[in-house]
């Protein structure tokens, strides 16, 4: 079973001193691609106007240019524990035990745009770089990440074996298809609308993505079928349906916002 995410904008900084070492990260296939890409970013990141432009980075985000000048040598943190945002704090990795992180290093990927999927635990530095980052270099023929990256990453999903249940939004998507097979699925997130309608849902989109992710790794289960899938998610008041073609639909109860509170959504239902 294959869990695979978006990765988040935002990056907790510092880390243990040792650098990013290319051989501890999952799928060395991709490491010539991820070297390239690096030392493209490195090299733009010296030059901050054109920097700036490519990765869509405003003046009170030059720190993040930096930190891509330093990532060949900064600091490294497991990809769950250096990631941050609405998601990941759903993720909530800082509370898992030893075995919840190690389930997670089996059954958990992140699509990094800077070096493609990772395994939960891969150590990797700060960076900048976005899906729809430009990074103007001759070792990418001025390509975007979708052409960088999106032949070879189909290829690796391809070849996973069991259940692949892709939670990545659609941007990542576009950066390496899944495979088409009936253990291949994307999960789509939606709330009721009042009107016996399901809609997708976008604010709370990536923190419900988050829950599941964390409900699955405290289910310590490997499921090797949708059906298996669904008949769990049942069992612990997640509400979990065939949607399209390909896609499972995950609904969330939602609260409205209550005087000087905000607005809530659950993955759970009431049992």
């Amino acid at each position: 079973m294959l869990i695979l995410l978006p990765p988040s904008e935002t990056k907790r900084s510092g880390g243990e001193a040792v650098p990013l070492d290319w051989s501890l990260l999952a799928y060395p296939a991709l490491s010539v691609k991820r070297r390239s890409l690096a030392r493209a970013l490195v090299s733009l990141s010296r030059h901050p106007e054109a920097a700036m432009a490519a990765l869509k980075l405003g003046r009170t985000q030059l720190f993040e240019l930096d930190r891509n000048r330093e990532l060949l040598r900064s600091p490294t943190m497991p990809v769950i524990d250096r990631y941050t945002g609405v998601l990941f704090d759903g993720l909530d990795a800082a509370t898992l035990t030893v075995p919840q992180r190690e389930f997670a290093q089996a059954h958990l990927v992140v699509h990094s745009a800077l070096l493609g999927p990772l395994a939960a635990l891969d150590p990797i530095p700060a960076y900048r770089l976005s899906h729809d980052s430009r990074v103007p270099d001759l070792t990418l023929n001025k390509h975007s990440l979708k052409q960088h990256w999106a032949a070879d990453v189909q290829k690796l999903l391809g070849r996973t074996e069991g259940l692949l249940l892709d939670l990545r939004s659609e941007a990542y998507v576009a950066l390496g298809a899944r495979p088409v097979r009936p253990n291949s699925i994307y999960l789509r997130v939606v709330a009721d609308s009042g009107d016996s309608q399901r809609r997708a849902l976008n604010h709370f989109n990536k923190k419900s993505k988050g829950e599941f992710a964390r409900a699955l790794i405290d289910s310590g289960q490997e499921f090797g079928a949708v059906a298996d899938l669904i008949d769990w998610a049942r069992s612990v008041g997640i509400s979990l349906a065939p949607g399209a073609p390909g896609e499972l639909q995950l609904l969330v109860e939602q609260h409205l916002a209550s005087k000087g509170q905000p607005a809530k959504s659950t993955i759970f239902t009431a049992q």
